[in-house]
């Protein structure tokens, strides 16, 4: 059987709400997304509570540190036994490296994946904090260097996956957040 390609997330702010949904979810169907919030208030244990369920869990901590500490926290989310987690390619060439070295000698180690642009950011706030051009640009520059640097894959919008399929290939994973219906509300999202 194919392994699942759709990641549920678990936003919520209360573990008791994400072990609901997950209850009636399949773990053969999907895999799940904890972020920032839910693991803030849930922890470790609510990460192992959802793996003993069956689910591949997504760490979605957006780590962007000094190359060491980033380098710790990775290995910490690997020891977790999660699928995946992530970084920011923000954090430059040291840190992903670093990154990325934290998972050497790991038997069974996460996919490592790297935020390029957050989707909540339009051109507007990407001027802002100092990136001009046209997302795409900026999104593409971020996810060369997230593959020189080893990593399995970026997060980007869906609007800069073929561009990205394109031009990195497709083994390059590519996670598209905050895909919804049409008629769905954004809500903080720009590029979706």
């Amino acid at each position: 059987m194919n392994e699942p390609r759709l990641i549920v997330a678990l936003d919520f702010n209360l573990p008791e709400m994400a072990l609901d949904l997950a209850a009636a979810l399949e773990p053969n169907l999907c895999r799940l997304k904890v972020g920032k919030e839910l693991f803030t208030r849930g922890g470790p244990q609510l990460v192992e509570t959802l793996q003993q369920r069956g689910f591949d869990i997504f760490l979605d901590l957006k780590f962007h540190d000094i190359p060491n500490t980033v380098e710790k926290a990775v290995r910490a989310a690997a020891d977790l036994g999660v699928w995946m987690v992530n970084v920011h390619a923000l954090g430059g060439p040291r840190m992903l490296a670093a990154a990325k070295a934290a998972l050497d000698d790991v038997a069974a180690p996460p996919k490592l994946i790297a935020v390029t642009i957050l989707t909540s950011m339009g051109q507007a706030e990407l001027a802002a904090v100092g990136l001009p051009g046209q997302a795409q640009d900026n999104v593409l520059r971020l996810g060369k260097l997230a593959q020189q640097a080893g990593l399995d894959g970026v997060v980007c919008s869906a609007q800069e996956a073929v561009l990205l399929k394109r031009q990195l290939g497709d083994d390059f994973v590519l996670v598209t957040p905050g895909i919804r219906p049409a008629w769905a509300a954004k809500g903080d999202q720009t590029r979706i």
